[in-house]
């Protein structure tokens, strides 16, 4: 009987919970919704779609594309030491998986600060206004997933700790966002056009 109430929950309760899936796909149509319009207005303009991606740096986008997939993977290593009850072993992966979104907030700051040196803001043209509202917003995404995992880290670690693994799992599915919505917008920008 238990068996068929775990199963009854995992169906009709995802890793996360509910709100947290709705809010992903939310994010995930925004984003998407984005992307349509970015590719209608570059098949407009694709001479300057195209000249505009060339002066994008395509290593750092693949630097930190590496960077959010191995912290997805310590975010899943995470969460798997918490359902051991490895509480230690679960925090080590925490951090490797903040360290993983600090390196590529560092790597996107650099980026930032090069593209504003040589001239190119949001009003540079539209293949720009894209960029720098797309990777902006996922920028405050992965802030807003760090201090999730910031505080649900320092939460667990607490003596007689009330972190459950729903909320374990919340900030995994928010974190997996991340790279996902990552995951779109790196080609998209970087390699495409």
């Amino acid at each position: 009987m238990d068996t068929l109430k775990i199963n009854y929950k995992n169906l009709y309760y995802p890793p996360g919970g509910i709100l947290m899936w709705i809010i992903i796909f939310l994010e995930l149509i925004t984003f998407g919704m984005a992307l349509v319009a970015f590719a209608l207005y570059g098949s407009e303009e694709p001479e300057l779609f195209h000249q505009s991606r060339l002066q994008l740096n395509s290593t750092f986008g693949a630097i930190n594309t590496v960077f959010l997939l191995t912290s997805g993977f310590f975010m899943a290593s995470a969460v798997h030491e918490f359902k051991e009850n490895n509480i230690k072993k679960s925090s080590l992966y925490f951090k490797l998986t903040m360290l993983g979104g600090l390196l590529f907030l560092l790597l996107k700051s650099v980026e930032y600060y090069h593209k504003i040196e040589s001239g190119i803001t949001l009003d540079t043209n539209a293949f720009f206004a894209f960029y720098w509202l797309l990777t902006g917003f996922h920028l405050i995404h992965v802030i807003m997933g760090l201090v999730i995992l910031i505080w649900t880290n320092n939460g667990m670690m607490k003596k007689n700790s009330d972190t459950e693994i729903a909320d374990v799992e919340a900030c995994a599915a928010f974190w997996h966002m991340c790279d996902l919505i990552w995951l779109l917008l790196f080609p998209v920008l970087y390699l495409i056009y």
